[in-house]
């Protein structure tokens, strides 16, 4: 009784394990972050520069990207797109993005890290 336990406790974690595994793979085969660098030229004028400000259409800081996950940046981006999200110059460049160039930049983004926004 006791082995049989054991056994059981034992596949369900593998089962567990393997699960957490093919999850992880799958967020990670989203998007290709070499590809993501290739089409970041659009992202990089604003977002590239660290402690940059835009005054359209009000003044803030444009926030920082690398290192941001890339479930967030591709729920930004589609809001973005939809207008959910309404800054004029993002809801111009995310309507020009196909879901593929989406997943490509936030795992390019997700993979990369600049520092902390100065």
């Amino acid at each position: 009784m006791m082995r049989e336990r054991h056994m059981k406790a034992t596949h369900f974690t593998a089962v567990v394990a393997a699960l957490a595994c093919a999850a992880s793979l799958s967020v990670q085969a989203a998007g290709d972050p070499v590809a993501g660098r290739n089409k970041n030229s659009m992202c990089a004028g604003c977002h590239g520069i660290p402690g940059w400000k835009t005054a359209y259409p009000a003044t803030y800081k444009v926030p920082k990207l690398g290192g941001q996950h890339a479930e967030y940046l591709m729920a930004a981006l589609k809001q973005y797109k939809t207008g959910e999200r309404n800054h004029p110059s993002m809801v111009g460049i995310a309507t020009s993005l196909t879901d593929q160039d989406m997943e490509d930049l936030a795992a390019y983004y997700a993979s990369s890290y600049s520092g902390p926004s100065k």
